[in-house]
């Protein structure tokens, strides 16, 4: 099973593919997608949506796993506009026929590290330890999106055939 994990955002968007196998997981690929800050927001919405598409398209996705939004009462702004990152992610993600699922930033790091309020640096040791990496992963964006997909990986039961 091939699953695509988010980190949604709106000047730069983590992404990061892993195989799941029964009892394994192995990072295919993972990398950044960056917006120009001073572009108008329909063209950086288009340009998430066409690197989202390229990846969808290339990798073909079992499951698109995407990190929920988190609103800080200081922030509203950053919450509406990741908001906009967000809904043309899911959009792409369902019109591609993958399963799509969500998951909150506590749930990500309980999966990964028993504690949902794990600090950014026991998150990417985690990474670098379930995926047998030579390093942590970097940036952060891409670390989050490893996260997103091995929470996801943790949470599907495997799927066996019945052999006759």
């Amino acid at each position: 099973m091939i699953l695509l994990g988010i980190d949604p955002g709106l000047q730069v968007c983590g992404y990061a593919l892993v195989k799941k196998e029964l009892l394994r997981q192995t990072l295919i690929e993972a990398g950044v997608f960056r917006t120009d800050g001073k572009a108008a927001l329909e063209e950086r919405l288009n340009q998430i949506a066409e690197d989202i598409q390229t990846v969808l398209a290339a990798h073909k996705p079992d499951v698109v796993a995407v990190e929920q939004l988190y609103a800080h009462y200081k922030h509203p702004r950053t919450a509406i506009l990741m908001g906009h990152a967000r809904g043309v992610i899911l959009q792409r993600a369902a019109q591609s026929g993958a399963t799509v699922r969500s998951y909150s930033a506590t749930r990500i790091k309980k999966s990964l590290t028993g504690n949902g309020h794990a600090s950014k640096g026991q998150m990417q040791r985690a990474i670098q330890t379930v995926l047998d990496l030579p390093s942590v992963p970097e940036p952060p964006d891409v670390a989050d999106a490893i996260a997103v997909a091995l929470c996801c990986a943790n949470e599907r039961k495997p799927q066996y055939q019945s052999v006759k």
